[in-house]
């Protein structure tokens, strides 16, 4: 008995509505908009947030980098004209002292980074040549797309054997077969001997040498041929520089140590250096920043689209005080013949509600549609939670009871003689 009332009222609500196809069409697009503008602020923020904890989470959540930075006194003597040959950045000492005096770490990898001109037949292009160990491939978690990768071997026999990222292989091997080819690297020969992922990664202190079109060689073999000196001549003046280590990643055995470990290191290496020639970078102090950043993203998102919703809920609570005015005769008639006053609240309540869900659930749709536009136009990663289309659905709904009410009760409490005698 109860549940066929219920229907009956929803049916004579939207009978109601209905009979006002325009105004009733044009009150929901407030909550159109809104629930749509919550779904589809949430989901970019949370796509391009994802992609940003992603390429953070991929460095590596126990991993410390340590990367060789040029100290401004030495930009300045560089950049004077004279002669001179600088020295500064990581050692090898730095990486064996860490290793060594560090219960925490794991394992640690150098790195060497030279810009290299090489060649394969015809084809000429200038190669970041990455000079580190077997353990790189470990720590920064690359596919690799084929052949193999550096191992103890390579390391043992100083071996030419070269792998070269994704962005390297396809413009240096495009019409080539890539495994086995002999590239010449700065006058030396290495054979390719695998391929591996290329990432987009992150600028500056979280520069993992993939990004560009690198060569992973041996580190004592990127020693041999190449030496400990950086020379880059151009007209009229020359720069020499002496680094023995660009990057050095330190694996820690607990994300609960790392911090600590991160301190610690740093404290070593500040007593060794004299000049501010490094930097460290922990991935996971940046992820728990990201992840911070994207909850007040999200809250502000969902602040600026709640205001959508307010306002599409004023303008049913002004629609809806309207039609308490249009239907004041019908209220005294309904009251007259013994309608009770909570039959009115609720007779209203629906209408308010059913312009609400209707309104939530186009919202929904147009709030799924607009980040598949965006992601198929622009390749943007966009991502709809699930609690977004919860979240706004319930909110549409809550916006159509609370604006609802006043009207509502307002129609409820007329005097039902009064009413009847309304024009």
């Amino acid at each position: 008995m109860r549940q066929s009332r219920i229907y009956r009222n929803v049916r004579l609500g939207i009978k109601t509505l209905l009979l006002h196809k325009l105004r009733s069409m044009l009150t929901m697009l407030g909550v159109v908009f809104g629930v749509g503008s919550v779904i589809a602020m949430l989901a970019i923020g949370e796509g391009s947030k994802e992609e940003a904890l992603a390429q953070i989470r991929k460095l590596g959540a126990r991993n410390i980098i340590i990367s060789t930075v040029k100290p401004a006194a030495e930009e300045l003597t560089t950049t004077s004209g004279r002669s001179h040959m600088s020295i500064y950045g990581l050692l090898y000492l730095d990486e064996q002292r860490i290793a060594e005096t560090m219960p925490s770490v794991v394992r640690t990898v150098p790195a060497r980074m030279l810009k290299k001109d090489a060649r394969l037949g015809k084809q000429k292009m200038e190669l970041r040549v990455v000079g580190t160990t077997p353990a790189w491939f470990d720590l920064v978690r690359r596919p690799m797309i084929a052949g193999r990768a550096l191992n103890q071997e390579d390391m043992r026999d100083s071996s030419a054997s070269l792998v070269l990222s994704e962005h390297a292989a396809r413009r240096l091997l495009a019409t080539k077969n890539t495994i086995g080819q002999k590239i010449v690297v700065s006058g030396s020969v290495f054979t390719v001997v695998g391929i591996v992922q290329s990432e987009s990664g992150h600028g500056g202190a979280l520069q993992t040498p993939d990004q560009r079109t690198d060569a992973y060689i041996p580190i004592n073999t990127c020693r041999q041929h190449f030496g400990e000196i950086i020379v880059e001549r151009s007209v009229g003046s020359g720069k020499r520089e002496m680094v023995e280590l660009h990057q050095i990643l330190v694996e820690v055995e607990s994300m609960d140590d790392v911090e600590s470990t991160a301190d610690a290191v740093e404290n070593m290496l500040s007593r060794f250096h004299t000049k501010e020639d490094y930097m460290l970078s922990v991935p996971l102090a940046l992820l728990r920043q990201a992840e911070a950043e994207k909850r007040i993203w999200n809250l502000v998102l969902g602040s600026i689209a709640g205001i959508s919703l307010l306002v599409g809920g004023i303008g049913i609570m002004n629609i809806m005080l309207a039609s308490v005015t249009e239907r004041t005769r019908e209220i005294g008639v309904r009251r007259a013949i013994g309608a009770k006053q909570r039959q009115i609240i609720m007779q209203f309540l629906i209408e308010t509600v059913v312009l609400s869900t209707i309104g939530g659930m186009i919202g929904i749709a147009f709030g799924i549609a607009i980040p598949w536009a965006v992601e198929t136009l622009t390749g943007m990663m966009t991502i709809v939670p699930l609690y977004s289309i919860v979240l706004s659905l319930g909110i549409s709904v809550g916006v159509g009871v609370v604006f609802g009410l006043y009207p509502a009760m307002r129609a409820a409490k007329l005097d039902p003689i009064v009413a009847l005698r309304h024009e």
